[in-house]
């Protein structure tokens, strides 16, 4: 029986390493040098490696950070009302969200009546990329009432744009309408995420509304199905 080639050996051994919690969720690998020089091999061998362990989904590359074990897809529970900081609480990751656009609109017939509002009204339209790490998972665009959220700006869009609603604004959060929808990523898309260009992603698009009945944002935001799971709880009826 043969010897396994060189790749496939390394990348067994940092499969070792993850199993047996030496490498753990989140922690970095060794660098392509560092495997390099420890196993006497070639960087494409190296990468050879890399490239198994992350086509098994058991480690991810984030551009200009290097390669690290993949922590568990961020749980996404349809239930529950929370923001993107929310969502990531109990985990000890940097986070932040890159706002792409942030303009005030009028709002055609369409996006009026999503808001409840009169054709022409003004609202913020805001596009941001969400990144966990240094790696984009969830890229966002909301329109919001301009008459509700004047003093709205981009560095609150920088953060919790639930923490601005209720601990600054007051409002009171109610629910959010939402839909999911599976999609061909769009060039916008496939850039601002990284994505596979063949590979359907989610797209879920909701409605928020305050305690009041008003409808305080319209958006949708695209996901990457490689760091999101959508979970739910039916129960049947008695």
């Amino acid at each position: 029986m043969g010897t396994k080639p060189m790749y496939r050996q390394i990348a067994d051994a940092l499969r070792e390493q993850i199993d047996s919690g030496k490498l753990k969720p989140g922690d970095a690998l060794p660098t392509e040098s560092t495997l390099q020089a420890s196993f006497g091999v070639s960087r494409v061998t190296v990468r050879q490696a890399l490239k198994q362990l992350t086509e098994e989904h058991i480690i991810e590359s984030i551009q200009g950070s290097g390669s690290y074990v993949k922590e568990e897809r961020v749980n996404y529970d349809i239930y529950q009302l929370t923001g993107f900081y929310e969502k990531l609480a109990d985990r000890n990751v940097d986070t932040h969200s890159d706002v792409k656009t942030f303009e005030v609109i009028k709002a055609d017939a369409w996006l009026a009546e999503r808001l409840n509002l009169a054709a022409e009204e003004k609202v913020w339209h805001v596009k941001r990329v969400r990144f966990i790490k240094q790696k984009p998972v969830n890229l966002e665009e909301t329109w919001m009432p301009l008459a509700m959220f004047a003093d709205l700006t981009w560095e609150v869009m920088e953060g919790s744009k639930y923490h601005y609603i209720e601990q600054i604004k007051k409002m009171v959060i109610d629910r959010s309408e939402q839909e999911l929808l599976p999609i061909v990523p769009s060039e916008e898309a496939i850039a601002a995420l990284e994505l596979d260009a063949n590979k359907p992603i989610l797209e879920k698009v909701s409605r928020g509304f305050l305690k009041d009945g008003r409808v305080f944002e319209y958006s949708r935001n695209i996901f990457n199905s490689d760091d999101y799971k959508f979970t739910l709880v039916a129960k049947r009826r008695q």
